[in-house]
């Protein structure tokens, strides 16, 4: 089978096309045929090494695909059933280097963590899901957004900000967001109100407002110095929460939400349901084939893909 791996840890260009053996599924986990992979910034994180240090390793956290085997005590799904979630670090059963990442960016993924893809649920929308709504609910949990609350979502234009501003709403919360041009008039649709990045930004939140904000969510490019900002907007430093500038956090005792916090893959189903009713949607910039592997990763790490970046295997 083809997978993308890299050898050794860099940008971009130590990521190869390899042949390598398919892959068993271990305990607990299956095998699937890969019909779409979604790419992500945190991709870059993992050919650099800052993941993990066992080599080789795969890219693509994202995955859609068709059951073909089943790992020992696995049940609730069958050879056939669609599903999409998360590529996993290899235990060493399935042939691949113990603790290597195991990427969606080939014709086979190994998964520990899936929910099924319903009827009416594309398997492209499938593979664009599972990290930005994992990572979006997570936040929102951390905040403790609940109904009638007013959320700032500063930077809602990417995939996570898409669905925290969705995830948000669902929960019966009232949202504000910042945005560009290119997505505005998507997330106003949404139900959000929505104003621009830059100068002068408190004071038009604050307009929107007519008062504080309960919580506000920084997913905004790391450095962009906002987070002084969005203190003063929510009043409190455990009102706000970063997802990017982990040193500013730390600096200005803020929380951050990183891989220290406890994944939430349990609520899959949930994320299934939603996106099959129309109320969870990530945009979808691009396509590539596996072969083009190359060009769709550096569009996805450039900070300006426009929209989750997928690689088809087929």
């Amino acid at each position: 089978m083809s997978a993308v791996r890299f050898h050794e840890f860099g940008g971009p260009e130590v990521l190869v096309l390899d042949e390598i053996p398919v892959p068993r599924p271990g305990k607990g986990r299956i095998r699937i045929a890969v019909g779409a992979c979604g790419l992500n910034p945190a991709d870059a994180g993992l050919h650099a090494g800052m993941f993990s240090r066992e080599l080789p390793g795969g890219v693509g956290l994202d995955v859609s695909g068709t059951v073909e085997a089943l790992g020992e005590g696995v049940t609730g799904v069958a050879v056939g059933d669609r599903v999409f979630g998360p590529s996993t670090a290899s235990t060493g059963e399935d042939g691949i280097t113990p603790g290597a990442p195991s990427g969606g960016a080939a014709d086979k993924a190994v998964l520990a963590e899936w929910a099924k893809v319903p009827e009416g649920l594309d398997m492209l929308q499938a593979a664009a899901l599972p990290l930005a709504a994992e990572t979006a609910w997570r936040a929102l949990d951390q905040l403790g957004v609940a109904r009638d609350d007013l959320l700032l979502v500063h930077g809602a234009g990417g995939a996570v900000g898409f669905a925290a501003v969705q995830l948000a709403l669902h929960r019966g919360a009232r949202v504000i967001a910042t945005a560009g041009p290119a997505r505005a008039g998507e997330i106003r649709a949404m139900g959000a109100e929505v104003t621009s990045y830059g100068e002068g930004i408190a004071g038009r939140v604050r307009a929107l407002a007519g008062g504080p904000v309960r919580h506000a969510l920084d997913i905004s490019p790391r450095g962009s110095g906002s987070i002084p900002v969005l203190i003063e907007l929510a009043g409190s430093r455990e009102r706000v929460l970063t997802l990017s500038d982990f040193a500013a956090a730390a600096e200005l005792g803020v929380r951050a939400s990183d891989t220290s916090v406890p994944t939430r893959w349990d609520v899959l189903d949930d994320v299934a349901r939603l996106a099959v009713k129309g109320l969870l949607t990530i945009p979808i910039g691009r396509t590539f084939p596996l072969a083009e592997f190359r060009e769709a990763i550096e569009l996805a790490e450039s900070g300006r893909p426009g929209g989750k970046v997928l690689v088809l295997p087929r």
